[in-house]
């Protein structure tokens, strides 16, 4: 349960953080915002901060990420199907039911606030029906909702998807790729993460700016750390782009290619699809550090500058071209090529909780093309002994090792698969259990195992 603090005089902007939160959802589900991009400048152009923030933020992303269970339960209340529900009435509900079955936010306030939202947004009629149905949420707590809608559930798979708020494809997906590993039995281990708020990590590049003295580094990456308290971004202000706040995983995999092989003055790297330019940093800061050249490329403008932005800290020329990367890549150029390639996503759920509910069994197919056209193109970029790092934000076989397998049997004779998980265990500052994939030399990262996004790293050499 997650404590709430009571809401403060209601701010010059007029919007208090229930509202906030609720603006955010409608954002979300009718013009498909992205709840990480959006919440921030709501909360700053509603001159929110401190516990008014706090509270917005977990009322937003508390109930994206459990969204799929909150409306099964409001269905069950409301004696209907979510789709029958006045939309704007809907999101309310969402957040009401998030309060009153994972917060510690009194039944009254929860159902009372909610009920006066709901008048304001969709007029009295609907707020006597969101009454109604808060009503009878409120008479059962959040464990035994759970098991109503277990005993519902038609099989293991739809159980879960209500339980842990996944669709049903995802948790399938899941499974598949732990079993690769052996690790089927850390499925719910792995669905619970991705309903954990993440911890804020940051990164100072390397031999450019030192860990804080009083942060706690990362258990992994020797770059990486954790605030002592108070707001990171305080601490990446004062830091002139030298710090930044960044995944450990995607800490990793950028560190994974510059520490593969030793770097020999003079190499020309490429991140090819480098937007927002995270990794796209530590590699220009690794670039610096051994007299190696970077370029980088993002197809869309707007995303080319945030590389442009990100490597602003760096005092190394990276010219960020915005090229389509299958045709940007050129033939036998760069010693050393990062293909982040755009993927569904499915790692980042802590991170982007509506993902799970806004991507489709039917955008795999598409993107694992696009994948395999990118990886291909930095293939033919590679001089010979140059490296490709593979790296995708998802744990999906279809957007992982289903691509390697497919590029290196395209060239064959021509490509070689290095040993990621090696790599990644070498550059890691404590041992890392990255499971044996049966013989797979991928490293497979997890939010339930190691605290990072579900990154996927893969390594390729050319002969």
């Amino acid at each position: 349960m997650t404590g709430e603090p009571e809401e403060r005089t209601r701010p010059a902007s007029g919007r208090t953080p229930r509202w906030v939160a609720y603006d955010v959802l409608r954002a979300v589900h009718t013009s498909d915002a992205y709840a990480n991009l959006l919440l921030p400048r709501m909360l700053a152009r509603a001159g929110l901060s401190g516990p008014d923030a706090a509270l917005a933020t977990e009322l937003t992303y508390g109930t994206l990420r459990r969204e799929g269970t909150y409306d099964a339960i409001i269905a069950d209340a409301a004696g209907r199907p979510v789709s029958a529900i006045d939309p704007t009435v809907l999101d309310a509900l969402r957040l009401g039911a998030h309060q009153l079955l994972a917060m510690r936010t009194p039944t009254h306030a929860a159902v009372n606030e909610t009920v006066r939202q709901v008048r304001q947004a969709a007029g009295k009629p609907a707020s006597g029906f969101a009454n109604a149905v808060l009503r009878r949420v409120s008479e059962r707590s959040r464990d035994a909702w759970l098991e109503r809608l277990d005993a519902a559930a038609r099989s293991d798979d739809e159980r879960l998807a209500l339980r842990y708020a996944h669709p049903v494809w995802v948790i399938r997906a899941f499974r598949r790729a732990l079993a690769a590993e052996d690790r089927s039995e850390e499925l719910e281990a792995l669905l619970d993460a991705d309903n954990a708020s993440p911890t804020v990590t940051l990164a100072a590049l390397p031999g450019l700016a030192e860990r804080p003295a009083d942060a706690a580094p990362t258990p992994y990456s020797p770059i990486g750390f954790r605030s002592a308290g108070g707001d990171p971004g305080a601490v990446v202000a004062a830091s002139d782009g030298r710090i930044r706040v960044q995944d450990e995983g995607s800490q990793l995999a950028a560190l994974a290619l510059a520490r593969a092989v030793p770097v020999a003055p003079g190499e020309v790297w490429l991140d090819l699809c480098a937007a927002p330019g995270g990794k796209t940093a530590v590699l220009a800061a690794e670039a610096l550090a051994h007299g190696a050249r970077l370029e980088a490329n993002e197809l869309s403008p707007a995303r080319a500058g945030l590389v442009r932005d990100s490597v602003a800290g760096v005092p190394l020329e990276v010219p960020v071209s915005e090229e389509d990367g299958r045709v940007r890549a050129g033939r036998g150029k760069y010693d050393r090529i990062l293909v982040d390639a755009p993927c569904t996503g499915l790692g980042a759920l802590r991170r982007r909780p509506e993902a799970r509910w806004r991507k489709q069994p039917a955008d795999v197919p598409a993107l694992a093309a696009l994948q395999t056209e990118l990886l291909d193109a930095a293939v033919a970029a590679l001089k010979p002994g140059g490296i490709v790092a593979y790296v995708t934000c998802s744990p999906h076989l279809a957007e992982t090792a289903g691509i390697v397998a497919e590029v290196l049997r395209t060239h064959e004779g021509d490509l070689e698969e290095l040993d990621a998980r090696a790599v990644v265990a070498g550059v890691a500052e404590r041992d890392i259990d990255l499971a044996d994939a049966a013989g797979s030399l991928r490293a497979q990262l997890w939010p339930h195992r190691h605290g990072t996004d579900a990154m996927s790293i893969s390594l390729l050499r050319r002969r």
